[in-house]
């Protein structure tokens, strides 16, 4: 693929610093995320439950555990679990190993958020895509994984919430 001169654009955001770029691109299309999600329902959730929900999809986890992986106080995680727990998203279980620590797991009603959400994900994707080839481009996915990989190596951190 040909690489475009900036100076023959004459778009200026292509000579802008790249956290700047990576930064606006993740807030547009997370905002263009939200706004879809919203029409679909699901107005009352926000980008950190969905991060709430990708870290329990699986076993789940105790609040400690959500903490550390969403890099926040035991305090903030045990505040987003009541709220979710309230709205009928997750539900403390008693704990597999024991003890009194609870195991915070997903409901069937955030598995349906889940499946909504992975839709409009690959529905908002899919425009990109078609909208950047049009342009004669396509989604960087390669390059932005390059990046990640050259700052991270084998480790690639969470996406923690700092928005």
């Amino acid at each position: 693929m040909e690489t475009r001169d900036p100076l023959e654009t004459g778009d200026p955001l292509e000579t802008g610093e790249l956290t700047f770029l990576l930064g606006m691109a993740f807030q547009l299309v997370l905002s263009e995320f939200v706004s879809r999600l919203d029409a679909a329902g699901y107005a009352e959730l926000r980008p950190v439950h969905g991060l709430v929900f990708q870290a329990l999809r699986d076993a789940g986890a105790t609040s400690s555990e959500l903490a550390e992986h969403l890099g926040v106080t035991k305090q903030a995680a045990g505040q987003i679990i009541d709220d979710l727990e309230k709205r009928g998203y997750v539900e403390r279980q008693p704990h597999p190993a024991g003890g009194r620590r609870k195991l915070v797991v997903l409901t069937a009603r955030a598995r349906d958020h889940l499946t909504v959400a992975g839709r409009v994900l690959h529905e908002l994707e899919a425009q990109l895509a078609r909208q950047l080839q049009e342009a004669g481009l396509r989604l960087p996915r390669t390059e932005l994984a390059a990046v990640i990989r050259t700052l991270a190596g084998d480790r690639v951190p969470p996406l923690r919430p700092v928005w």
